[in-house]
């Protein structure tokens, strides 16, 4: 899939309300932009910790999808950490994931998200499970 393709499979989804949008996607990593601002707030003003989860979560699972045959396999998330470092109130963050293990059943990324300074603002970790559809 090209980059419009990733993002317009994500058309109704929790990525398109936060306004997340796909920027690379290689064999190994997928990066994304994700806008700081009213849908991604929390009450203080700041980033909301699950915003930045969320876009852990689906950098991960969108490059686990890319890497499966869709018609025979689904992917699921089954664990997530994410560590806040640092607060953001406006612009964007940026998240960069990286497939640190592809198996046959898992897959783990490990994620960064950074501001418009290059500046850690998250970090985490993403398995995922591959696992087979039941065609009969």
């Amino acid at each position: 899939m090209d980059l419009k393709q990733v993002n317009d499979f994500n058309k109704d989804t929790l990525m398109a309300h936060l306004g997340i949008e796909i920027t690379e996607v290689t064999d190994n990593t997928v990066s994304a932009k994700m806008p700081v601002d009213k849908r991604t707030h929390q009450p203080m003003g700041l980033l909301h910790g699950g915003a930045s989860a969320a876009l852990i979560e689906s950098l991960g699972s969108i490059g686990s999808a890319l890497s499966v045959d869709l018609t025979k396999q689904f992917i699921v998330g089954v664990e997530i950490n994410t560590n806040h470092v640092r607060g953001v109130k406006s612009g964007f963050v940026f998240g960069k994931a990286t497939c640190i293990h592809k198996g046959r059943t898992t897959h783990i990324w490990s994620a960064d998200i950074l501001n418009k300074e290059g500046k850690l603002v998250a970090t985490g970790r993403l398995t995922v499970l591959v696992k087979e559809l039941d065609v009969e």
